[in-house]
């Protein structure tokens, strides 16, 4: 039931005809809790979607009561009417709870560009119709309303000690870090009041889907809010929270990964032995957007010359010629120099892990990524037709 498993929430999805397939479009989440609390991390992208800018000014008071979120069209630059278009989709969602549109976070992905009256029709009428179709199990449904090209909703639950945090995300490209990475609504029924869930959800999304960089382009409508009803009438330890939050979140990223657009790999890059966390980072980010190594590792080649040729262009600190990398489990270089032969790793499971090792420090990193993969390419190419 992922974002209606916590106590005090609803959720709806249904059709509004904004996709072509007729498949749901606008999903709903309401918080009917004791508690109104939210926290919210956006995307870092200078050229932000309306409804990004429409919810930012929303959570920065910590009181939010619902999230109405719409696929099938981004309503990122379409002018003055595109923003009329994410208020008075608040306000219709508003005065259908009697709430107020202040209270009222608005998501919205697809096609940049897309914004005409028609489609602010359609996203009025499916706001007025998941008003309608509420209920405290309309998790799964939510989350299959705000998948574009995802092959499957992506839904999680963490249970805590007598409390609850669960989640939904939609995202399968335009995957890279910039405070969030794609749609995601989180809910809990911890009574955790609007600092912490800010706190929290800051901690979680650095080391999570901050870290997933599935192809180094930053998208417009990045959004991760984080709701809280306090209907379990239990206020967690903050670290238990934190804790709960971030695996919720890694549960999440990892899904998304798992379902990037044509990939044929799943790759996870263990960055240990750097000075600092950030440098681990850097170095890490340098092979996820290496279209040179992510080509190799599409066509199954552990080619780990790629490797230390993109770490080189990084301002991290350390001895290329110190450096070792291995291919799940298989140390192919050492010390910059070959270890082994290639033809001892086996590159042919989805699952690939690339660890490497900088011998400069203490400090540790993960990123996710995939392989650059035709399949990829043809889908994006084809993407607006």
């Amino acid at each position: 039931m992922s974002v209606t498993a916590a106590q005090g929430f609803e959720a709806s999805g249904v059709v509004a005809g904004l996709k072509s397939t007729g498949k749901p479009d606008v999903a709903l989440v309401v918080n009917r809790g004791r508690r109104a609390a939210v926290a919210g991390v956006f995307t870092s992208n200078r050229a932000k979607a309306h409804p990004v800018i429409w919810s930012q000014q929303v959570v920065a008071d910590g009181d939010a009561r619902a999230v109405v979120l719409n696929s099938g069209g981004a309503n990122c630059f379409t002018g003055p009417f595109g923003f009329q278009t994410t208020h008075l989709t608040a306000e219709t969602v508003a005065e259908a709870l009697d709430i107020g549109a202040g209270d009222v976070v608005v998501c919205s992905t697809g096609l940049i560009g897309v914004g005409d009256q028609t489609f602010r029709d359609k996203v009025i009428a499916g706001s007025q119709s998941a008003v309608v179709e509420l209920s405290p199990t309309g998790g799964t449904a939510a989350a299959t309303a705000i998948m574009t090209t995802d092959t499957h909703a992506k839904e999680a639950v963490v249970q805590g000690d007598g409390w609850v945090v669960g989640g939904m995300a939609k995202g399968a490209g335009m995957l890279a870090p910039g405070l969030a990475t794609m749609l995601v609504v989180l809910t809990t029924d911890a009574d955790v009041p609007a600092a912490k869930l800010h706190s929290a959800l800051r901690s979680a999304t650095h080391v999570t889907f901050d870290r997933l960089d599935s192809d180094g382009c930053m998208s417009t409508n990045d959004t991760v809010v984080l709701l809280a009803s306090g209907e379990s009438g239990i206020t967690p330890d903050d670290d238990a929270f934190t804790r709960a939050v971030t695996a919720l979140c890694a549960d999440l990223a990892e899904q998304l990964q798992g379902d990037a657009e044509g990939a044929s790999h799943d790759i996870t890059i263990e960055v240990v032995g750097a000075v600092s966390e950030d440098e681990a980072v850097e170095v890490g980010r340098s092979l996820a957007r290496s279209n040179l190594l992510m080509a190799a590792v599409f066509g199954n080649d552990p080619n780990w010359g790629r490797v230390l040729a993109a770490i080189g262009t990084t301002s991290a600190q350390f001895d290329p010629y110190d450096v070792d990398v291995s291919f799940n489990g298989v140390r192919l270089c050492a010390k910059g120099a070959p270890d082994r032969p290639v033809t001892d790793c086996d590159m042919s499971p989805r699952a690939l892990r690339i660890l490497l090792d900088l011998h400069a420090g203490p400090a540790t990193a993960t990123i996710l990524t995939n392989d650059l993969t035709h399949d990829y390419v043809h889908e994006n190419s084809a993407y607006s037709s």
